[in-house]
């Protein structure tokens, strides 16, 4: 169930409530801080996860070895003719 965040617009503290996405936004309800019944505002915040295992980006097709090419010192240098 994701957790969504909420702005208490009686003392602007900011605190998270589960909801179902299915379930409409809140406009007012209690504040966790000051324990208020007052409208409030749903604020879009961050969301934090880590994609793990095969068949991603960054164990499959990230390049590992970063490797420069430069040029070799012994070899002499091509010359237009």
């Amino acid at each position: 169930m994701p957790i969504y965040e909420y702005k208490c617009q009686a003392c602007g503290s900011i605190f998270e409530i589960f909801q179902k996405i299915s379930d409409q936004k809140l406009d007012t309800t209690a504040c966790k801080v000051c324990n208020k019944v007052t409208n409030v505002d749903k604020i879009v915040s961050s969301s934090g996860f880590r994609l793990k295992g095969a068949g991603w980006y960054v164990t499959d097709f990230k390049n590992k070895s970063k490797q420069t090419k430069t040029p070799d010192k012994n070899q002499p240098k091509h010359q237009n003719k």
